[in-house]
């Protein structure tokens, strides 16, 4: 790993033995999912644990939350593809920038922001967003769900 992931405080996380760069092993392994991502795709919280074999959507929220600064954060999104709150314009911008599928909100939701499109967005750890494979492991989510595109 290139990267200095070294930024984010960890007060208050479950004690774990720290890798060579001082994050815990599964920060580590989720900032690394977090990597592989291709820009135009994400990843639910809850993908990303299942793509690992271990935790689970909130264990991943808090590694994000904690360290995601040092990745592309706005690839791991909620599952209903609302974007990040607090963040959610600077989230818009890399979207955009990136060509992420978006659906227009409706006039009546809160503050007209769009959403995630994710069926179309949705990654699922091995299609690179060409449609080849990609440099994933042999295996995306469980369940077999196919590529999404």
């Amino acid at each position: 790993m290139s990267k200095d992931r070294t930024s984010g405080g960890a007060a208050g996380a479950a004690p774990q033995a720290p890798t060579d760069t001082g994050l815990p092993e599964y920060a580590e392994r989720v900032l690394d999912v977090a990597d592989l991502i291709p820009p135009g795709r994400v990843m639910t919280y809850g993908d990303v644990a299942e793509w690992l074999g271990d935790g689970g959507p909130r264990q991943v929220g808090r590694v994000m939350a904690l360290y995601g600064s040092a990745v592309p954060w706005w690839r791991v999104v909620r599952a209903d593809g609302a974007l990040l709150p607090g963040h959610e314009l600077r989230a818009l911008g890399h979207y955009r920038e990136e060509g992420t599928p978006l659906r227009e909100a409706s006039r009546s939701a809160e503050g007209h922001l769009p959403r995630l499109d994710m069926k179309r967005s949705r990654w699922d750890g091995v299609t690179a967003a060409t449609g080849r494979p990609g440099s994933g492991p042999d295996h995306g989510p469980a369940g077999g769900e196919e590529a999404h595109t």
